[in-house]
């Protein structure tokens, strides 16, 4: 019998991202994530529902969040849902599901807070061609 555990969301980065390192060394950027559903409602109110996730990534991928995220950015979380257990002060049991993302990938340049309402980011078009030999 096969298993599947896989994750994939689009939403604007929640909070700027935190790095820190495992014992060994190995970098871990941490960030919340929220996604946005609109609906009508059965007395024909327009609503939003937003759901929370937080998001784990490591190593490279670690540095790169933690280096250009930054709150407010739309991004593409692809990865594996886990659930963390601790023991609180009171000590009660906690729990709480991560995604372990393996690929973030950012959809946009700036933060959405950066843009100016109701207008769209500007890109242009790469004016001339460059070969093979140019690329890196």
């Amino acid at each position: 019998m096969a298993w599947l555990n896989k994750i994939m969301v689009i939403g604007n980065v929640g909070t700027d991202p935190e790095m820190r390192f495992t014992p060994n060394g190995k970098p871990v950027t941490s960030f919340r994530l929220a996604t946005n559903r609109f609906f009508t409602a059965s007395d024909g109110e327009r609503k939003r529902e937003t759901e929370w996730f937080d998001v784990v990534t490591w190593d490279r991928q670690a540095e790169s969040c933690n280096q250009f995220l930054t709150k407010g950015q739309r991004v593409y979380v692809e990865g594996r849902l886990r659930t963390r257990s601790w023991e609180g002060q009171d000590g009660q049991r906690r729990f709480r599901v991560e995604i372990h993302a393996n690929r973030v990938i950012f959809l946009d340049r700036r933060a959405v807070s950066e843009l100016p309402e109701g207008e769209p980011p500007e890109f242009k078009e790469a004016e001339g061609t460059i070969g093979p030999e140019e690329l890196p």
